[in-house]
Protein backbone atom coordinates (compact mmCIF):
# COMPACT_ATOMS: atom_id res chain seq x y z
CA UNK A 1 0.00 0.00 0.00
CA UNK A 2 2.86 2.55 0.89
CA UNK A 3 4.52 2.03 -2.22
CA UNK A 4 1.58 2.51 -4.39
CA UNK A 5 0.81 5.81 -2.36
CA UNK A 6 4.56 7.14 -2.85
CA UNK A 7 4.09 6.37 -6.42
CA UNK A 8 0.87 8.50 -6.78
CA UNK A 9 2.63 11.21 -4.66
CA UNK A 10 5.63 11.10 -6.83
CA UNK A 11 3.64 11.72 -9.66
CA UNK A 12 1.74 14.54 -8.18
CA UNK A 13 5.12 15.93 -6.78
CA UNK A 14 6.63 16.20 -10.18
CA UNK A 15 5.66 19.63 -11.59
CA UNK A 16 7.18 20.84 -8.09
CA UNK A 17 10.38 18.35 -8.78
CA UNK A 18 10.53 20.18 -12.35
CA UNK A 19 10.84 23.63 -10.64
CA UNK A 20 13.06 22.42 -8.05
CA UNK A 21 15.47 20.91 -11.22
CA UNK A 22 15.66 24.26 -12.71
CA UNK A 23 16.25 26.17 -9.71
CA UNK A 24 19.36 23.82 -8.21
CA UNK A 25 20.62 23.48 -11.40
CA UNK A 26 20.64 26.88 -11.95
CA UNK A 27 21.94 27.93 -7.72
CA UNK A 28 24.84 25.78 -8.21
CA UNK A 29 27.27 23.42 -9.82
CA UNK A 30 26.41 19.57 -9.60
CA UNK A 31 23.68 17.27 -10.24
CA UNK A 32 19.90 17.79 -9.04
CA UNK A 33 19.82 14.25 -7.32
CA UNK A 34 22.18 13.59 -4.37
CA UNK A 35 22.82 9.55 -3.97
CA UNK A 36 24.19 7.84 -1.21
CA UNK A 37 24.83 4.61 0.22
CA UNK A 38 22.51 4.07 3.11
CA UNK A 39 22.13 1.25 6.08
CA UNK A 40 18.59 -0.03 5.60
CA UNK A 41 16.75 -2.76 7.48
CA UNK A 42 19.32 -5.35 8.94
CA UNK A 43 22.07 -3.09 7.85
CA UNK A 44 21.76 -4.04 4.10
CA UNK A 45 23.18 -1.22 2.26
CA UNK A 46 20.88 0.79 -0.61
CA UNK A 47 20.89 3.91 -2.46
CA UNK A 48 19.03 7.06 -1.10
CA UNK A 49 17.69 9.76 -3.49
CA UNK A 50 17.63 13.49 -1.95
CA UNK A 51 17.62 17.01 -3.80
CA UNK A 52 20.91 18.17 -3.48
CA UNK A 53 21.47 20.60 -1.00
CA UNK A 54 25.18 20.91 -0.45
CA UNK A 55 28.19 21.76 -3.10
CA UNK A 56 29.60 19.83 -5.10
CA UNK A 57 32.34 17.09 -3.25
CA UNK A 58 30.06 18.37 0.05
CA UNK A 59 31.21 14.91 1.14
CA UNK A 60 35.29 15.23 0.64
CA UNK A 61 34.94 18.78 2.53
CA UNK A 62 33.11 17.03 5.49
CA UNK A 63 36.77 15.61 6.55
CA UNK A 64 37.70 19.07 6.94
CA UNK A 65 35.06 20.13 9.13
CA UNK A 66 35.11 17.16 11.21
CA UNK A 67 36.19 18.89 13.69
CA UNK A 68 33.00 21.43 14.17
CA UNK A 69 30.69 18.72 14.72
CA UNK A 70 27.55 19.18 17.04
CA UNK A 71 26.15 15.92 17.58
CA UNK A 72 27.42 13.52 20.02
CA UNK A 73 28.03 10.25 18.58
CA UNK A 74 29.17 8.76 15.28
CA UNK A 75 26.84 10.82 13.46
CA UNK A 76 28.00 14.07 11.66
CA UNK A 77 25.10 17.10 12.02
CA UNK A 78 26.23 21.16 11.55
CA UNK A 79 23.11 22.64 11.88
CA UNK A 80 24.71 26.00 9.82
CA UNK A 81 27.06 23.71 7.43
CA UNK A 82 29.01 25.90 5.61
CA UNK A 83 28.57 23.30 2.52
CA UNK A 84 24.63 24.29 2.17
CA UNK A 85 24.07 26.22 -1.17
CA UNK A 86 21.34 28.91 -0.28
CA UNK A 87 18.39 26.90 -1.94
CA UNK A 88 19.77 23.67 -0.85
CA UNK A 89 19.33 25.03 2.94
CA UNK A 90 16.13 26.14 2.38
CA UNK A 91 15.04 22.46 0.84
CA UNK A 92 16.98 20.62 3.62
CA UNK A 93 15.40 22.85 6.42
CA UNK A 94 12.16 22.67 5.04
CA UNK A 95 12.72 18.31 4.73
CA UNK A 96 11.40 18.92 0.99
CA UNK A 97 14.90 17.62 -0.22
CA UNK A 98 13.57 14.34 0.85
CA UNK A 99 10.56 14.28 -2.09
CA UNK A 100 13.03 11.68 -4.39
CA UNK A 101 12.75 9.25 -1.28
CA UNK A 102 9.37 8.32 -2.89
CA UNK A 103 11.44 6.46 -5.27
CA UNK A 104 13.07 4.76 -2.56
CA UNK A 105 9.61 3.56 -0.80
CA UNK A 106 8.65 2.71 -4.63
CA UNK A 107 11.28 0.29 -5.09
CA UNK A 108 10.55 -1.16 -1.23
CA UNK A 109 13.84 0.23 -0.05
CA UNK A 110 12.13 2.51 2.79
CA UNK A 111 8.87 3.25 4.43
CA UNK A 112 6.97 6.91 4.88
CA UNK A 113 7.83 6.40 8.83
CA UNK A 114 10.56 4.65 10.38
CA UNK A 115 14.03 5.63 11.73
CA UNK A 116 16.26 7.50 9.45
CA UNK A 117 18.98 5.80 7.64
CA UNK A 118 22.75 6.21 8.21
CA UNK A 119 25.31 6.38 5.77
CA UNK A 120 26.77 2.87 6.02
CA UNK A 121 30.26 4.49 7.64
CA UNK A 122 28.17 6.30 10.55
CA UNK A 123 25.91 2.69 10.84
CA UNK A 124 29.44 0.94 11.58
CA UNK A 125 29.64 2.90 14.82
CA UNK A 126 26.49 2.72 15.98
CA UNK A 127 26.70 0.72 19.30
CA UNK A 128 24.81 -2.48 19.23
CA UNK A 129 22.50 -1.85 21.91
CA UNK A 130 20.91 0.26 19.32
CA UNK A 131 21.01 -2.61 16.77
CA UNK A 132 16.81 -2.69 17.12
CA UNK A 133 16.58 0.22 15.03
CA UNK A 134 17.65 -1.86 12.04
CA UNK A 135 14.67 -4.41 12.29
CA UNK A 136 12.38 -2.22 10.23
CA UNK A 137 12.91 -0.69 7.20
CA UNK A 138 13.71 2.87 7.36
CA UNK A 139 11.57 5.93 6.95
CA UNK A 140 11.01 9.30 5.55
CA UNK A 141 10.07 10.53 9.03
CA UNK A 142 11.05 9.41 12.55
CA UNK A 143 9.82 10.09 15.72
CA UNK A 144 13.34 12.28 15.90
CA UNK A 145 12.35 14.47 13.22
CA UNK A 146 9.13 15.45 15.40
CA UNK A 147 10.54 16.14 18.55
CA UNK A 148 13.48 18.43 16.97
CA UNK A 149 16.23 16.49 15.94
CA UNK A 150 18.91 19.67 16.87
CA UNK A 151 17.94 19.26 20.60
CA UNK A 152 18.10 15.63 21.07
CA UNK A 153 21.46 13.90 22.15
CA UNK A 154 22.29 11.20 20.19
CA UNK A 155 21.22 8.36 22.75
CA UNK A 156 18.04 10.12 23.06
CA UNK A 157 17.27 9.93 19.26
CA UNK A 158 18.38 6.18 18.98
CA UNK A 159 16.40 5.36 22.03
CA UNK A 160 13.54 7.34 20.43
CA UNK A 161 14.43 5.44 17.19
CA UNK A 162 13.82 1.73 19.58
CA UNK A 163 10.89 2.51 21.35
CA UNK A 164 9.74 3.35 17.83
CA UNK A 165 10.53 -0.06 16.77
CA UNK A 166 9.42 -2.07 19.94
CA UNK A 167 5.84 -0.29 19.99
CA UNK A 168 5.54 0.44 15.81
CA UNK A 169 1.47 0.30 14.64
CA UNK A 170 -0.32 2.45 11.98
CA UNK A 171 -1.38 5.42 14.65
CA UNK A 172 1.89 5.89 15.59
CA UNK A 173 2.75 6.22 11.89
CA UNK A 174 -0.12 8.02 11.56
CA UNK A 175 0.92 10.67 14.32
CA UNK A 176 3.99 10.68 12.99
CA UNK A 177 3.11 11.79 9.50
CA UNK A 178 0.54 14.83 10.44
CA UNK A 179 3.04 16.12 13.21
CA UNK A 180 6.03 15.96 9.98
CA UNK A 181 3.59 17.44 7.14
CA UNK A 182 2.96 20.31 9.86
CA UNK A 183 6.23 20.87 10.56
CA UNK A 184 7.03 21.35 6.41
CA UNK A 185 3.82 23.54 6.50
CA UNK A 186 4.75 25.88 9.02
CA UNK A 187 8.41 26.13 7.84
CA UNK A 188 6.57 26.98 3.89
CA UNK A 189 4.43 29.61 6.10
CA UNK A 190 7.54 31.29 7.59
CA UNK A 191 9.02 31.86 4.17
Amino acid sequence: MQRLIAFFLLIFSSPFLAVMYIVVRITSNGPFIFQQIRAGKDKKPFIIYKIRTMEENAEIKKQKLLPLNERTGPVFKIRNDPRFTKVGKILSRSGLDELPQLINIVKGDMVFVGPRPFPIDESEKIPRNYDKRFDVLPGITSSWVTQGPDRLSFAEWMRLDCKYVENKNWTTDLNIGIKTTLLIIRFILKI
